[in-house]
């Protein structure tokens, strides 16, 4: 037991470093596929025979096609070099044709196709080791296929001979591709109009596919797919946004078709033949997005009323009513309302207040507002606000509200603009408060002086008469003489009247 206690580690060490060398192979060599087997074709499957073989090599699946001509059959261990556009050094005009039958019609199980394409491949990788290599002295394609064919596998010969010079000449005729290529899609915006810009196809090469765009549809179709899309040309579009005052970004992708590549796919036996392979058509895929999200516009405004146009003091009060002049009320991912905030400044002056005139000096100014909005209504119903200040004196209130870029949230500037300003005209009749002077103290009315009785003249007493020229003197005698007239005026009233009828004597 404990030997094998001290063993164990070592096993274990021995089994690690058996395994790191295995992978350190592995990574070190090429890829390798399995030995070429015989395809679709005539001829003897072997290196070297008496009429070759003339026709495809299956390697992992794949028809594969001879572009050495005059090297042995390919029977051993076959490796894949993947798509390459300098197999063998051929050029890639010649890599396209051969790239061009391979893929269009090599990979078949008619043998007489299958010999056609390995003919005219051979013949346009070499043509003149194609026309000698088993004898033909001519200078014709068709020649020489019928130089061995006819010996080989006669009754097939001339389907052979005829196919073999139509798929060379289709080959010679067509055009150089890439051996690949790629791209991606370019979003503009337009600076006056978020909803407007386009998108370009920028690609290593020439190619046509199909675009279909996100939170965009093509301006000329209304479609967010456009087919036929040109790598190069631009697009207009017209934006489509997901949730109104939201930031937004359009996107798109794609998939394009650059044509057959001047490409095969290689592979290569020591020994014996390097094959061709379909490279088929350098397609590839597009995609891109807007460098940055589309932002839209939004400019709030207000419109006030005072709760009361006449006080007798007190606190402000004020009702205001927030709007979107342009634009949609921007939005939080959750949907809220992003809030806005206002504020306002209110002046007194004696005088009524001219709708636009201009502003009072700072004055005149009596205290402010403010106010921001409620993320769960937005725009949606009117604010009441009530000054922390009272009103004192007589004279007219006037409110001038603002809406300012620099004093919202990040969130809502970068709709509104840093710079934007909205300013309430001074002197609004809806936004003027009149508290009147208190009426005068009524004047009392002042009490007549009462009337002084009228003073009695008490009598003097009778003076003796006296000389002298003093007033006291000179008045006595006119003063004894009004009071005797009083007295005898009293006797005479107090008497019987007379009697004129005479008296009877009887």
């Amino acid at each position: 037991m404990t030997r094998r206690r001290v063993m164990r580690p070592t096993a274990h060490l021995l089994l690690v470093a058996v395994f790191v060398i295995i992978v350190a192979m592995n990574l070190s060599s090429p890829s390798r596929a399995d030995a070429a087997d015989r395809g679709t074709g005539f001829g003897t499957w072997a290196p070297i025979s008496a009429y070759g073989w003339h026709g495809s090599m299956l390697v992992n699946g794949v028809h594969t096609y001879c572009i050495t001509p005059g090297a042995p059959a390919p029977t051993g261990q076959t490796v894949d070099h993947g798509i390459s556009g300098s197999a063998a050094g051929l050029s890639a005009q010649q890599l396209a044709g051969i790239n061009l039958l391979v893929t269009t019609y090599g990979q078949t199980d008619d043998p007489v196709q299958a010999a056609a394409v390995a003919w005219a491949v051979k013949a346009i990788a070499n043509r003149e080791e194609t026309l000698h290599a088993f004898g033909y002295p001519g200078d014709s394609l068709a020649g020489a296929i019928h130089w061995t064919m006819s010996a080989l596998s006669p009754q097939h010969d001339r389907a052979v001979q005829e196919r073999a010079v139509a798929y060379y000449d289709e080959a010679n005729r067509a055009a150089s591709g890439p051996a690949t290529a790629e791209g991606s899609l370019v979003f503009t915006t337009d600076a006056a109009d978020h909803r407007s810009g386009t998108v370009r196809v920028d690609a290593t090469s020439a190619a046509t596919g199909t675009i279909t765009l996100t939170n965009a549809v093509f301006a000329d179709s209304g479609a967010p797919t456009l087919e036929n899309a040109a790598a190069g040309s631009t697009y207009a579009i017209r934006t489509e946004p997901p949730a109104a005052g939201r930031p937004y970004t359009v996107s798109g992708t794609g998939r394009f078709d650059a044509g057959l590549a001047s490409a095969v796919r290689h592979f290569t036996t020591p020994g014996g033949q390097e094959t061709a392979g379909p490279a088929g058509r350098v397609q590839f895929d597009v995609a891109g997005a807007d460098a940055a999200p589309r932002i839209p516009p939004f400019s709030p405004a207000i419109s006030t009323q005072v709760a009361a146009q006449e006080a007798p003091g007190g606190p402000y009060v004020d009702q205001v009513t927030f709007i979107a002049a342009d634009g949609s009320w921007p939005r939080a991912d959750d949907g809220s309302y992003l809030p806005v905030t206002a504020s306002a400044v209110v002046y007194r002056t004696d005088a009524e207040p001219v709708p636009g005139a201009a502003v009072p000096g700072d004055d005149a100014i009596v205290g402010t507002l403010r106010l921001t909005t409620d993320p769960a209504t937005g725009p949606t119903a009117p604010y009441t606000v009530t000054s922390t200040w009272e009103m004192t004196s007589p004279g007219y209130y006037t409110a001038v509200w603002s809406v300012r870029g620099a004093d919202q949230l990040p969130s809502v500037a970068v709709h509104t603009g840093a710079g934007f300003a909205w300013t309430e005209r001074f002197g609004e009749p809806s936004q003027v408060v009149v508290i009147a002077p208190p009426p005068p103290a009524p004047t009392p009315t002042p009490t007549p002086a009462a009337e002084a009785p009228t003073a009695r003249a008490e009598p003097h007493p009778a003076e003796l008469a006296a000389t002298g020229t003093d007033a006291a003197t000179l008045r006595a005698p006119a003063a004894i003489a009004i009071g005797l007239l009083s007295v005898g005026i009293a006797i005479i009233s107090s008497r019987r009247p007379w009697s004129g009828a005479p008296s009877r004597i009887g």
